[in-house]
């Protein structure tokens, strides 16, 4: 059954909408190749938390949305060969007409079906797994379960990392981080959930990601040079939060 979209516009800000007020991806009509919702700036922090991520060679995103973060991947890392699995033809119908998702068969596949499937039934592996599916009611369905946690690990390269958008304010975010912690065997760290009430989480696989936020400011600092992201806020919140003892980020 196909979802009912809405595409509204206010103070310069297209907004994606799926017959309701959930915000579904969001484009600054002015800057369209910039990330404009915080929550997608913090999936973005992947490219800081390993030197294997920070130029990713093969990349998935489960979910669409409004393009943000592939529109983001395309045009900042030019090595990168991006795969967009979306459930709704209609959402990639709008992200073409309406949020400029580019069309370059070469570097990015957009495949119509369901982003649990493709995976299980997939022999690649990726350097980095962003995933980002919600329906109209906020909910990520299969997306947010064991079995799809355990399928992504399975498909990370070696040094792979996995970054998910989970509701930080619902009562089920504990239960969704048991999840990513039973399929990466504890090695996943969540963020604070943004104003938005998003919480982005990462998992990794390979060898232990063991950081200093000092070193995370500099590679920020660097990636604001190079691409115009700043990820400073990010990481003085995660510091606020005392999320990250002894002053290291470590998954």
């Amino acid at each position: 059954m196909s979802v009912s979209i809405d595409i509204r516009e206010e103070s310069g800000v297209r907004t994606l909408h799926f017959g309701s007020e959930w915000i579904q991806g969001a484009m600054r009509i002015a800057r369209p190749w910039n990330l404009e919702l915080d929550y997608t700036k913090e999936m973005m922090t992947s490219l800081l938390l390993r030197e294997e991520t920070r130029f990713p060679r093969k990349v998935l995103l489960i979910g669409l949305g409004a393009a943000s973060l592939t529109k983001f991947l395309y045009r900042n890392q030019p090595l990168a060969n991006l795969t967009v699995v979306e459930i709704e033809p209609g959402v990639v119908a709008a992200a073409r007409q309406f949020f400029k998702l580019p069309e370059d068969p070469k570097r990015l596949k957009i495949v119509i079906g369901d982003g649990a499937e493709f995976l299980a039934n997939s022999d690649q592996t990726y350097d980095l797994i962003l995933v980002d599916g919600f329906d109209a009611n906020a909910r990520a369905g299969v997306l947010d379960t064991l079995p799809f946690y355990q399928v992504v690990r399975a498909h990370l390269s070696e040094d792979g990392i996995m970054a998910v958008n989970l509701l930080g304010h619902s009562r089920g975010f504990k239960d969704s981080l048991e999840r990513i912690r039973s399929a990466f065997d504890g090695r996943v760290l969540a963020f604070p959930s943004c104003d938005s009430g998003n919480a982005i989480a990462f998992a990794a696989a390979g060898d232990p990601i063991c950081i200093s936020m000092d070193d995370l400011k500099d590679q920020a600092l660097i990636l604001k040079k190079e691409i115009g992201l700043n990820l400073l806020p990010t990481l003085t919140r995660l510091e606020q939060a005392k999320t990250c003892k002894g002053g290291m980020l470590e998954i």
